[in-house]
């Protein structure tokens, strides 16, 4: 049985934060040429999920376009931390 979107959203977030070096020191994530600035996206999506797990914490309704929307985000600063050589 598939799971509820909220309890997908969860899933996903606590996927992406396994899957990214959020916990990495700057001197690694910022080192050698960039495609990107890997550090302000890593910010940028640390928030996103923050936010997602206040809103879900407080019992917001999440809908598919709210996850796809979160996946998308999360797939485009993936490709970008890889061709940066992070992930």
């Amino acid at each position: 049985m598939k799971p509820d979107v909220p309890t997908a959203m969860r899933n996903m977030i606590a996927q992406i934060r396994r899957g990214l070096p959020f916990d990495a020191p700057e001197a690694q994530v910022c080192q050698g040429p960039c495609e990107g600035c890997s550090l302000k996206l890593l910010a940028y999506l640390d928030d996103e999920l923050a936010g997602w797990e206040q809103r879900l914490d407080a019992g917001e309704r999440v809908g598919l376009a709210e996850l796809s929307r979160l996946e998308k985000i999360a797939r485009r600063i993936h490709a970008v931390l890889q061709k940066n050589g992070l992930v």
